[in-house]
């Protein structure tokens, strides 16, 4: 897979669940959400979206099933409930109870618990410990992931090969690794051979955009630090799965947390861009530059950087209006965060009616969802899918 608008044929995505259910006013915030979502309706949205998604003949296969499947290998079960019990926090023997009454779930059972958390009132767990002593009832003694949601940020498909992120925030480093072992495990998606950044440096997959066969380009803002866009380029590069990689700072800031919040590929040669940031955004050209250093360049305007990359005369924009409220209001609604389904046909929420009208005036076939409780954790169509398998450019 090497482009953002190639034909979709597979995509992974996550049905909410439990998971949002243990989100109040006292953890949103912690968990990374803007408020309180009506559960019942974001699976309603969800099952839309997938239903809107298989109707235009691409395959979904659900996370929390995928992760069902993978359970099934003991190395599975004991890897992801070494990860969701921390000795830090629960201290070594309440940890030891907790991961043993783990053990003793189901493979679906389990996969619930690693998804959606246990409170310390729900554990079986009995015996002294001052954690536990001390600990509301409604305390976690297994952090949910409810941002699992958005199963962009996690992995990456670049070619024949999938990288794990590495989590910027605390809240979602947990969600990479069950991410990642879900799909090391799962028999079919097992197949597809990992690629690792070179060190642990924050890089989230929101950031990364396939631009063209070859060329990414890589935010760097909230999520990605520079560490993290160096660390992915270079195990690209060794790879071979990219000659050059575009590093775009973004401001750190809630509404632009991904440089997909601000620009995604509507077409092979057309992007829509919040204007509030296209004039001033840049980007630093990175290409391999012997087996193990870097030629690099910059910073200088994106659009033109980006274009000649590309291998195309002018990297075409549509955006929502210079400085309006509209553009505003959209851009915090995610109206910039869409999901190609070919060149030309893309995915967006249908609140953000500007943004979509400006799409379709220029030529883009605008399908639409509702995203009244998706996006209350900040993200659009792109951001809740991961695409799996797309059909190369013509």
């Amino acid at each position: 897979m090497d482009s953002e608008v190639g034909p979709l044929r597979t995509v992974v995505l996550h049905r909410p669940g439990p998971e949002l259910e243990r989100l109040t006013p006292r953890n949103a915030d912690r968990l990374l959400f803007d408020g309180i979502p009506w559960v019942e309706r974001a699976q309603l949205e969800h099952d839309a979206f997938a239903d809107l998604l298989r109707a235009q003949g691409v395959r979904v296969l659900l996370l929390g099933e995928v992760l069902v499947e993978a359970l099934r290998d003991p190395a599975a079960r004991e890897a992801g409930i070494a990860d969701a019990v921390d000795e830090r926090t629960l201290g070594r023997e309440l940890g030891e109870a907790v991961r043993a009454e783990l053990s003793g779930l189901d493979d679906a059972a389990l996969a619930e618990a690693l998804i959606g958390g246990r409170t310390f009132a729900e554990l079986a767990v009995t015996g002294g410990s001052l954690v536990r002593a001390m600990a509301g009832p409604h305390d976690f003694a297994v952090d949910p992931l409810p941002n699992l949601l958005f199963t962009r940020d996690s992995s990456v498909r670049v070619g024949p090969r999938v990288v794990a992120s590495s989590m910027g925030m605390p809240a979602r480093r947990r969600e990479a690794s069950l991410v990642a072992l879900a799909q090391r495990h799962h028999p079919e998606l097992g197949v597809v051979a990992p690629t690792a950044p070179r060190d642990t440096s924050a890089v989230e997959g929101g950031d990364v955009l396939l631009l063209a066969p070859g060329v990414l380009a890589i935010g760097v803002g909230e999520r990605t630090s520079p560490a993290g866009a160096e660390s992915f380029a270079r195990a690209m590069f060794a790879d071979g799965l990219a000659h050059t990689v575009l590093v775009v700072p973004i401001t750190q800031r809630r509404a632009t947390m991904h440089l997909d919040t601000v620009a995604t590929m509507v077409d092979v040669d057309t992007m829509v861009i919040y204007p509030g940031v296209l004039e001033g955004l840049e980007a630093w050209t990175v290409r391999p530059d012997g087996p193990d250093s870097l030629q690099i360049t910059g910073p200088e305007p994106f659009r033109p950087a980006a274009a000649r990359a590309m291998g195309v005369d002018v990297l075409h924009v549509v955006d929502t209006g210079l400085e309006s409220e509209a553009a505003e209001r959209e851009q915090w609604d995610d109206g910039n965060n869409t999901l190609a389904l070919a060149p030309g046909l893309v995915v967006a929420y249908e609140r953000n009616t500007t943004t979509n009208g400006r799409l379709a005036a220029a030529g883009i076939e605008v399908l639409t969802i509702a995203g009244f409780e998706l996006g209350s954790g900040r993200g659009g169509p792109r951001c809740l899918s991961c695409p799996w398998e797309r059909a190369p450019l013509g």
